[in-house]
């Protein structure tokens, strides 16, 4: 019988099983019957689908002619299993790239699923599984063959100075990665505080690029999309996060009392802010020319939009009115700030925010003109 290999790949945006066998006229002729396989021009070889139904019909077709070697495919599919979820789940094409040019060994694999479903059961947040998993896999593609459960306090400690010194990882990359790390020996393996003084490396007192209200304004007019107006309109005016954007469903507006609630925000808490009187207006438009069913802001096939799109709508507008350099989390730094500056008290708008303590409000101090705006330079008291 002859050994046909069954590999993942990635083939025109979607993500496949690639067929690999010899080159002969039996092989050939029996691969083109089975329904379903298609052809790669690139590559040329045969795949499939890469789904359970698509890997059982092939299976079961070619069980009398040829014999199936799916290691390869087994080792991704587990690896994919652990970050993604189920086999069916779509793949981005750099996951995918990276899963297949850096295959983990099986007990590593096994950590990483370990790990996962940990993150699952402790209630984490869908960034903050997507954030440590990605930690995690990086140390386990150094480590190829070695398992991970055998690394000492001291082989952690060199792999962190080393994303420091030699990657030159940024200091808040590296917290992550402490933060991944010490979860999965803390919780998944359950260590007794083998690895709670790790060193975290000083994280840099950073300023947020905050926007002047004439830029805001230069900003908005700037977007004719009735739909991407509303959004960036949103985001503004109640200081939302992307995340909150594209959450955003139609029960969530209580016109009647003027107030957003914004559900299951980050920390998995609700809070209420007030809803704008403009925003209102702009949302009727936008509601009798979209129809949105569900969530406020759909994407083009219904569902939440894409946070991704929204960050992209406000950098085309944004370039056109300012250099500053952020993101759609700059207008929700303006939004503080500029509260701040017409005297709202701090605590109020740590609750509005959803700050869980007021020294993350406390920031919006260091760039308000009301603190520092009102200081005279002594260059402009010199005599000239």
């Amino acid at each position: 019988m002859y050994k046909v290999e069954l590999k993942p790949d990635f083939y025109q945006g979607k993500e496949c099983i690639g067929i690999y066998g010899p080159d002969t006229l039996q092989f050939n002729s029996t691969i083109k019957k089975i329904k379903g396989i298609k052809w790669n021009h690139n590559q040329r070889i045969f795949y499939m689908d890469c789904t359970r139904i698509a890997f059982e019909n092939f299976k079961n077709q070619v069980a009398n002619h040829f014999y199936l070697d799916t290691s390869i495919l087994r080792q991704y599919l587990l690896q994919k299993k652990a970050l993604v979820g189920p086999i069916e789940k779509p793949i981005r094409s750099v996951t995918a790239n990276k899963i297949i040019s850096h295959p983990l060994c099986i007990e590593n694999s096994l950590a990483l699923e370990a790990m996962r479903n940990m993150l699952i059961l402790k209630g984490y947040s869908n960034n903050t599984i997507r954030n440590y998993l990605f930690e995690f896999q990086s140390l386990l593609r150094l480590l190829k063959e070695n398992s991970v459960n055998i690394l000492s306090k001291a082989h952690i400690q060199s792999y962190l100075l080393w994303l420091l010194k030699e990657k030159g990882c940024s200091e808040t990359k590296v917290h992550t990665a402490v933060n991944a790390l010490k979860f999965y020996f803390e919780h998944v393996l359950e260590r007794e505080k083998e690895l709670y003084d790790l060193p975290r490396p000083k994280k840099p007192f950073k300023l947020p690029s905050i926007l002047a209200e004439e830029e805001v304004v230069e900003i908005i007019k700037n977007i004719q999309n009735i739909k991407h107006k509303t959004m960036i309109m949103a985001a503004y005016s109640a200081g939302l996060r992307v995340s909150e954007i594209v959450s955003l469903k139609i029960k969530n507006i209580d016109n009647k009392r003027m107030m957003i609630h914004i559900q299951g925000a980050k920390g998995k808490k609700d809070r209420m802010v007030p809803l704008s009187n403009i925003l209102l207006t702009m949302l009727r438009k936008y509601y009798k020319e979209y129809h949105p069913k569900e969530y406020l802001f759909e994407g083009q096939n219904g569902g939440a939009y894409s946070a991704r799109s929204v960050q992209e709508i406000l950098q085309v507008a944004k370039q056109k009115v300012t250099n500053k350099v952020g993101g759609v989390h700059m207008l929700r730094h303006s939004y503080a700030t500029h509260l701040m500056e017409a005297g709202t008290d701090i605590r109020i708008i740590q609750s509005l925010l959803g700050h869980n303590s007021i020294r993350t409000t406390m920031l919006y101090t260091h760039v308000s003109k009301i603190a520092i705006g009102k200081i005279e330079s002594p260059l402009d008291k010199l005599k000239w």
